[in-house]
């Protein structure tokens, strides 16, 4: 399904969906739309190296490829950011969702070009897969930019830069919270993310790297839940019954991890206390969960790019260079803040 949103220049203000830049990373400290960028090694873009022509994003026709149905709050999150920035820079935005399909996705995007998409902003379904559609924007010289998954194309070259979280420092922060909540000791089952990009790979490696100097914690299952809530429920029936002396979980993303808690309840257990949880993601439910003493802790990952891809873009069709990757900034969840910072979740 495909809409256009037609935005004036004069849009509703939006609040909590903002971005401010600096220099250096930052994991903390505010609400989920705060941002910051690093520059990745290797040389930055600009339209001097590409030879894009000049593109004033006020009036312009963006075009926005969605990887996956909105069911998942971070998808929805996500989507609304990129309205809602559209909005307030008066751009006129087509939207268009793969459905979690690749080949639709290599369509929607070659279709947003056809329908005069000047600047491309793709959510990505995989890592590998979109060239052809890359390929098409080149040709006629419509700037990409991706978020949230990185591709294995070549910045500058197949699309201009990503935007997106550091997912081995999400893992990391997620293996530190486990150490803290465990004490160093436990069996730790994995509800692993979707296969065939980057995001699982990434926070399946910051976690054991985050994990290995605790011999006390080891990991007795990994399957994986593909992101989803009803697949993490279905894996973690399973692996009760397979590994019963389960004490821990590590989820790669909030959905899973909500539906872990919905299988240790049914099997009598109490999830946050018996068996300690620890996801990525940052959505209100899990937050929520925390908050309740049902969770143990929650690494955000930060949905909100409509500021940074939008302020990138603009960035680029005024000549300046941009970073090849540009890290947005996350938050972090324990019992301790939940409930405070409960609104900061999406």
């Amino acid at each position: 399904m495909s809409r256009i949103l037609l935005i004036a220049a004069a849009a509703l203000l939006v609040t909590g969906c903002t971005a401010r830049e600096s220099q250096q990373t930052t994991t903390s400290g505010g609400p989920a739309a705060s941002a910051a960028q690093n520059q990745s090694t290797g040389p930055g873009c600009s339209r001097s190296k590409t030879g894009y022509p000049q593109v004033d994003l006020k009036g312009a026709v963006v075009g926005f490829s969605q990887s996956e149905k909105e069911a998942n709050p971070f998808r929805t999150a996500e989507t609304q950011s990129i309205e809602d920035e559209a909005a307030k820079r008066g751009a006129e935005l087509l939207y268009t969702n793969a459905q979690s399909d690749l080949n639709k996705q290599i369509s929607d995007i070659k279709s947003l070009i056809d329908r005069g998409a000047k600047l491309l902003i793709v959510a990505p379904l995989n890592s590998d897969g979109l060239q052809p559609a890359f390929d098409a924007a080149k040709a006629k010289q419509v700037p990409v930019v991706t978020i949230d998954r990185k591709v294995t194309a070549q910045p500058c070259t197949d699309y201009l830069t990503f935007i997106g979280s550091d997912f081995v420092e999400q893992g990391k922060r997620a293996a530190q919270q486990m150490i803290k909540a465990t004490g160093g000791t436990g069996k730790i089952a994995i509800l692993l993310g979707a296969s065939g990009n980057n995001v699982t790979v990434d926070r399946t490696k910051g976690f054991k790297d985050g994990i290995a100097g605790t011999p006390g914690l080891t990991v007795v299952a990994e399957q994986t839940g593909e992101f989803d809530r009803s697949k993490g429920q279905a894996v973690m029936e399973q692996l009760i019954q397979s590994n019963p002396d389960i004490t821990a979980v590590y989820a790669e993303n909030d959905e899973m991890g909500i539906g872990a808690v919905t299988a240790l309840k049914a099997a009598g257990k109490q999830p946050g206390k018996d068996v300690k949880i620890v996801s990525i993601d940052g959505t209100r439910n899990a937050v929520q969960l925390l908050a309740d003493g049902s969770y143990t802790a929650v690494v955000e990952s930060n949905p909100r790019f409509g500021p940074l891809a939008f302020d990138t873009l603009e960035k680029f069709g005024k000549g300046e260079e941009i970073p090849q990757t540009i890290v947005i900034s996350d938050d972090e969840y324990d019992a301790a803040n939940a409930s405070q910072k409960l609104a900061n979740a999406y």
